[in-house]
């Protein structure tokens, strides 16, 4: 039988759930000086936050349906986060190639003049018209397509944005509890008395808090109704998004979105320098979350779509790697056809005898509001402290001055010119300023220590686990880096030989 301990350690607000809504609700409620623990059943980011199309975007197609309350919200806040965060969010140039057989010409050009113009576009450049026979990115596609359309957006590392709001959650007072599991929840009077479970066994924990957040994602209404034992009649819809990552397509810069005779899209983007990344699908999902995977039906479809296109064509024997998640969307009208379903969110409070508040839905780009709009809800029932602060915040590592990223990467060079440049504008991409501590003291690449494959050495891994709460070989190669791409089997297993010794080292000391 599992021992437990009742700390009785009394908290304002318990988060459940350690994606980007969970970490951000977390960041901000610390910042405005809550006492905050956040627990979160896998790694930080382990599921949906991390499996997405790793973009800060508006939702070009999100104005077919109307929705434009969610485009401007989106957009505002894509100049927020591309400010905030500059050494892991970066423009992109997204190129539409124009099929007449699909969405007239002039639906398009209405659609990216909203897009210009509905949120506030400061940094990047509007929409325009462009002739493929003379653009760089018209070289790869079929000659048949000569007009086309181009846009910005944004990309993001998207496992990454949720570590950094946990780290800055933490560095203002949160704590953090990756691989712990909420396994009972229980109303009282003064709040909510919450067992604690961490992964792999040890002593569950009994604390308190006045205020509970439910952001477990896809598993926001099975936590609410099973382990909370609260009712709601919000319908959520769960559905299945794939990628694929291939061989680099194509040499230049720019991202494609391809239009589909089923009125989706998909995207095609550079990807870690050498692959291009192409999703996403979306597939009605039943089933254990944690548990989803590309199927074969999902393969051909992002095959086909890229084969509609290019003059290279790829088949299933192309793809180096695929990632799923499953997206917890909020269906207020019961829609059968999963794609028009809202990628908006609802935040609903529950008030009872102790008051809980669950997050349904939402996307990577709205996180940062969304955690803003759910702190208004929580300081209606606990009082409010100190005002909203995150819009003008820096996430770890991005306080560089003017946000310029390559200033920065230029005079981090000059400073440790024995770093080879590659590895610098990695470790820049990951870490922004952050990686001063990573590099204190070095002075070579030696003193970096052990390099385990591509350009991933001790230091970096021993950073990874002391700040990042990196604690396996997946978890340093997938979610905080994307080195898994380039690590062989042999060399993964060495990572995992340090990672195993350094777990029995720290369980010995426990113990003493």
């Amino acid at each position: 039988m599992q021992a437990v301990v009742s700390e009785e350690i009394y908290y304002d607000l318990l988060v459940v759930g350690g994606g980007v809504n969970g970490a951000g609700i977390a960041r901000d409620a610390a910042g405005r000086g809550y006492k905050v623990l956040l627990c979160e059943q896998d790694d930080l980011a382990a599921h949906t936050s991390s499996a997405s199309t790793k973009l800060i975007h508006g939702g070009l197609r999100y104005l077919e349906h109307y929705e434009f309350s969610l485009v401007r919200k989106a957009l505002t806040e894509r100049e927020v986060l591309l400010s905030n965060a500059p050494h892991i969010i970066w423009p992109l140039r997204f190129i539409m190639p124009h099929l007449p057989t699909l969405r007239p010409a002039w639906m398009i050009r209405l659609g990216l003049f909203l897009y210009d113009h509905l949120g506030r576009r400061r940094r990047l450049p509007g929409s325009e018209s462009v002739e493929l026979r003379r653009h760089p990115a018209g070289g790869p596609l079929k000659p048949e397509l000569t007009r086309g359309f181009a846009y910005s957006d944004c990309w993001v590392q998207d496992a990454r944005l949720v570590v950094l709001n946990a780290m800055d959650a933490a560095e203002r007072g949160a704590e953090i509890l990756p691989r712990t599991r909420c396994v009972a929840a229980e109303r009282g009077p003064d709040g909510w008395r919450v067992t604690l479970r961490p992964a792999g066994g040890g002593t569950e924990r009994v604390v308190r808090a006045r205020c509970l957040v439910n952001a477990a994602g896809p598993w926001v209404k099975s936590f609410l109704q099973q382990t909370a034992g609260v009712v709601t009649d919000v319908r959520v819809r769960l559905v299945k998004g794939s990628h694929i990552v291939v061989p680099r397509l194509f040499e230049h810069s720019y991202c494609y979105i391809f239009q589909n005779p089923d009125q989706r899209i998909v995207f095609a983007i550079p990807y870690e320098q050498d692959y291009t990344l192409i999703g996403t699908t979306d597939v009605a999902f039943e089933g254990d979350p944690a548990g989803a995977a590309i199927d074969a039906g999902e393969v051909d479809y992002l095959c086909e779509a890229i084969n509609r296109y290019f003059n290279r064509s790829i088949a299933p024997g192309d793809v180096v790697w695929t990632y799923s998640g499953v997206r917890p969307l909020y269906d207020e009208r019961g829609e059968e056809n999963v794609s028009v379903v809202t990628r908006d969110y609802l935040l609903e409070l529950d008030r009872g005898q102790a008051p809980v508040l669950s997050v349904f839905g939402g996307k990577l780009t709205t996180y940062r509001k969304l955690a803003e709009e759910a702190m208004r809800e929580i300081e209606a029932v606990l009082g409010g402290r100190r005002p909203a602060w995150t819009a003008d915040a820096p996430l770890p590592g991005g306080d560089m001055p003017d946000a310029d990223v390559d200033g920065y990467l230029k005079s981090l060079q000059e400073r440790y010119p024995w770093l080879p440049p590659a590895l610098v504008s990695r470790l820049v991409r990951h870490y922004g300023t952050r990686v001063e501590r990573l590099l204190d003291g070095a002075r070579s690449l030696g003193d970096l220590g052990e390099c385990y494959g591509a350009d991933l050495y001790e230091r970096e891994v021993a950073y990874l686990i002391a700040h990042e709460w990196a604690a396996s070989a997946e978890d340093i190669l997938w979610r905080r880096t994307k080195l898994g791409l380039r690590l062989s089997p042999a060399q993964v297993a060495r990572l995992e030989e340090r990672l195993a010794a350094q777990g029995t080292d720290a369980r010995k000391t426990r113990r003493n």
